[in-house]
């Protein structure tokens, strides 16, 4: 008796439950996509998520203060004060990227390095000098690249010499759409994708109900992004994806090409087979990074880095002893490859 008596007291509580599941089931589905696009860090953005609201002005203002905190584009940016060495207080945007960039310079014994910058330049890419650098002026700059020689002390940049400089490019977009991705989960948004020049971060299901797909880029010489034939698809969700290649930013000068990945320790561009990486990773700072680091790197060191983050995936493209395309990627990563 007591047993049926309960019953009869929990059945409209569980028919309350199975009804209103049932109507946020309904809300969900027949809630539309916002899609927003736009220019920001010099390249552009594309961002697709569920809303009954269109939050672009919103996501704007994130954006922007990425850009106010890590563009060295922005004359009044953070990033710019601490290159010309000028006392202006750090936020918390510039704090995080930096001890994210510090760490993974520790874990890629240095193939990633944000004091970069002046190697970066002297070759013609940033700022396009344009000005190819001799063995002595390549020489010169390394004495000012070396991320040991620069530390975060007393909410404060130190460095070893005045005339070091800071690039967060190659870390700063996949922090960008980490930015994004953070606001919409704080709106309670389940389903999104945001991609920023490439980086991409993905949650729930496209508007289609399926996990995002995200294509690789087939490393062909593009240096005007227009080419779209696809290496592979990604079934890629509640993931972030970084790619770093040398086929779309190069230049050729007196008949050698010149890759736009610089290699921090000797000072000139990588040459070496692996043509395209794309990493995975739980944020896309991370992946953004770690991408760039196996450009330097190369394909044997990019593997042995994997083997110690077994929570990373890669695929890896590179050219083989023939001179063809070939590709390694994680065994992880199977299962993620539509066919």
């Amino acid at each position: 008796m007591n047993n049926k008596k309960r019953l009869m007291w929990q059945l409209p509580f569980l028919t309350l439950l199975v009804v209103g599941s049932v109507l946020i089931v309904r809300q969900q589905r027949s809630m539309p996509y916002q899609n927003n696009k736009g220019m920001v860090f010099g390249t552009t953005y594309n961002i697709t998520y569920q809303s009954d609201k269109n939050l672009n002005d919103e996501i704007c203002r994130e954006l922007q203060k990425v850009d106010n905190s890590l563009s060295p584009f922005n004359a009044q940016s953070i990033i710019t004060a601490v290159n010309q060495n000028e006392a202006k207080p750090l936020n918390d945007m510039f704090k995080e990227v930096f001890n994210r960039a510090m760490a993974i310079s520790d874990d890629t014994d240095g193939a990633f390095d944000i004091t970069v910058a002046p190697l970066v330049n002297a070759w013609g890419f940033g700022f396009k000098n344009g000005v190819m650098p001799d063995s002595r002026q390549v020489d010169s700059l390394l004495q000012l690249v070396g991320y040991e020689k620069v530390a975060l002390k007393s909410g404060r940049v130190v460095k070893q010499d005045p005339r070091i400089m800071l690039d967060c490019s190659a870390i700063a977009k996949g922090y960008g759409s980490d930015v994004v991705a953070r606001f919409l989960r704080g709106r309670d948004i389940k389903n999104f994708m945001v991609e920023i020049g490439g980086e991409i971060v993905t949650s729930g299901v496209n508007p289609k109900r399926v996990p995002w797909k995200i294509g690789v880029t087939k490393p062909t010489d593009d240096t005007l992004s227009v080419s779209s034939e696809l290496q592979t698809v990604l079934n890629v969700t509640d993931k972030a994806m970084a790619t770093s290649g040398n086929y779309r930013n190069y230049y050729y000068k007196g008949g050698k090409k010149y890759a736009h990945t610089i290699n921090p320790k000797t000072g000139y561009p990588v040459q070496h087979s692996l043509l395209s990486a794309t990493v995975l990773a739980r944020d896309c700072a991370t992946a953004d990074a770690y991408a760039t680091s196996f450009m330097v790197m190369g394909l044997d060191a990019a593997k042995r880095v994997l083997e110690r983050h077994p929570e990373m995936m890669a695929y890896l493209i590179y050219s083989d002893d023939q001179g063809r395309n070939a590709v390694w990627y994680s065994p992880s990563l199977k299962d993620k490859i539509v066919e």
